[in-house]
C-alpha cells in the first residue's frame, strides 16, 4: 500500500480561526487591555486623590478637633483636578467598552466594520469608497444640472418680462411724445 507523498492540505480548521488565541482575537482584545490597564491606572490615580483629601481633613496632633482650620482649600484647584480625574476614569471606561464590544462582535478593522455594516444595511459589501464617491458625484450632478434648468427658466422668464417692462416704458414714451406734439 503506497500513501500519497504529495503535499498535505493546511491543517487550518474553524474552531482555530474562531479561537481567543489566534492572532486576529488577540487584536481585538488588545484594545480591552489596554483599556483594562489604563482603568487600573485611573483607579489608582483616584483612590491616590481620595487618601489625599481624607489625609488633609484630619487635623495635626496637637490641634484642637473642634477648631477652625487654616485656609488651605483652593476651591478652584480642586474642581480642576476632580474634573481631571472624572475625565480620565470615563476616558479608560470607554476604552474598555470599546474594545470589549469589538472583542465581542468580531471586529477587528475598519475595514470589517464597513463591511459588516453594508452587509446589514443589504448594500453590496465589496464596493469600494471610490465607487460610492463616483455615485454622489453623479447625483451631484444631476441636482446641480436640475438647479441649473431651473435657474435659465428663470433667467428667460426675467428676461421675457423685463421684455414687456421696456415694451410698456416705449410705449409711454411714445404717448407722451404724442402728447407733447399735439
Amino acid at each position: 500500500m503506497s500513501e500519497p507523498t504529495g503535499p498535505s492540505p493546511p491543517a487550518s480548521s474553524t474552531s482555530e480561526a474562531q479561537s481567543i488565541f489566534s492572532p486576529r482575537s488577540r487584536k481585538q482584545l488588545g484594545l480591552f487591555a489596554a483599556g483594562a490597564g489604563f482603568f487600573a491606572v485611573s483607579s489608582l490615580i483616584t483612590r491616590r486623590s481620595l487618601i489625599k483629601r481624607y489625609k488633609l481633613s484630619i487635623p495635626k496632633f496637637y490641634n484642637p478637633s473642634n477648631g477652625t482650620r487654616g485656609n488651605d482649600v483652593n476651591g478652584a484647584m480642586e474642581a480642576f483636578e476632580a474634573l481631571n480625574i472624572a475625565t480620565i476614569n470615563v476616558a479608560s471606561v470607554a476604552i474598555l467598552f470599546t474594545g470589549g464590544m469589538l472583542w465581542a462582535f468580531d471586529i477587528s478593522s475598519v475595514d470589517d466594520l464597513k463591511r459588516d455594516i453594508r452587509k446589514r444595511l443589504g448594500v453590496d459589501e465589496n464596493r469600494t469608497d471610490q465607487d460610492v464617491e463616483e455615485e454622489i458625484e453623479e447625483w451631484f450632478a444631476t441636482v446641480l444640472e436640475r438647479k441649473d434648468k431651473k435657474d435659465m427658466k428663470s433667467v428667460e422668464n426675467v428676461s421675457v418680462i423685463l421684455e414687456k417692462v421696456a415694451e410698456k416704458e416705449r410705449l409711454a414714451k411714445e404717448a407722451r411724445a404724442a402728447e407733447g406734439k399735439s
